[in-house]
């Protein structure tokens, strides 16, 4: 298609998505028609579901958590390091939407390296006082388990299990975390993908954390929506 010089803007560099081999249409042929026509359908199913979902949300009583405990104040005050002004705005109005009686839905935005963990580490205790799971979302197997050593060493002095789920554990250990998340034996896990799987199940989902929440793509948010109905 020749474009003219004076409108070069219209021409871009196509970026696509994933490693597939791209499949050109002909101009004026029924072929990019018909695709655009399954796009649209497939992004309406899509919208419909978030509405459905984000309704339901609404409408339904979620988990509301108690005030700080005792225990609660005791896990903040081992924090080796002092809490920047943002991080413990950020605590706060996490523990605020799980208080309340809908779920919550909360983006926490922040550099590397400026705490954004430990916000999701207090929220993970709070939860798992309260007798709820934790699931943390990672999109890395390295993440995974860098999470599973900083989770297990700030919970180290009381009495929750922290577990992962990645390509890292043999079918072995898989299979027996499978087992004891299913039966409320695990009350924070952390995984990959692998947490999407249709025999990942939890026995009492209370929490859900997304670590680079961009990275994971539409059919994992799909996943994820059937979990979290009712979950912060």
């Amino acid at each position: 298609l020749h474009v003219p010089l004076g409108r070069i803007e219209l021409v871009q560099r196509y970026v696509g998505a994933g490693g597939g081999r791209i499949t050109l249409s002909t101009l004026g042929g029924k072929r990019w028609k018909r695709q655009k026509e399954q796009v649209e359908g497939a992004v309406r199913d899509l919208a419909g579901e978030l509405l459905r979902v984000q309704a339901a949300r609404a409408a339904t009583p979620g988990i509301s958590y108690p005030e700080d405990t005792l225990w609660q104040t005791e896990f903040e005050a081992e924090f080796p390091y002092e809490e920047t002004d943002d991080q413990v705005s950020a605590i706060a109005a996490v523990k605020h939407g799980m208080m309340q009686s809908t779920p919550m839905d909360r983006l926490i935005c922040g550099d590397v390296g400026f705490g954004k963990t430990e916000v999701a580490i207090r929220a993970a205790f709070k939860a798992a006082e309260s007798g709820c799971q934790v699931a943390v979302l990672v999109p890395t197997t390295v993440l995974a388990v860098q999470h599973e050593r900083t989770f297990a060493s700030r919970f180290r002095a009381y009495p929750f299990r922290i577990a992962s789920l990645s390509r890292f554990k043999t079918p072995a250990e898989r299979k027996e975390i499978i087992e004891d998340l299913e039966a409320g034996k695990i009350d924070v896990i952390i995984g990959t993908h692998r947490l999407f799987s249709k025999d990942v199940r939890f026995k009492a989902l209370g929490l859900i954390v997304i670590d680079e929440e961009q990275r994971f793509g539409v059919e994992h948010k799909q996943r994820l929506l059937q979990l979290r109905t009712t979950a912060d």
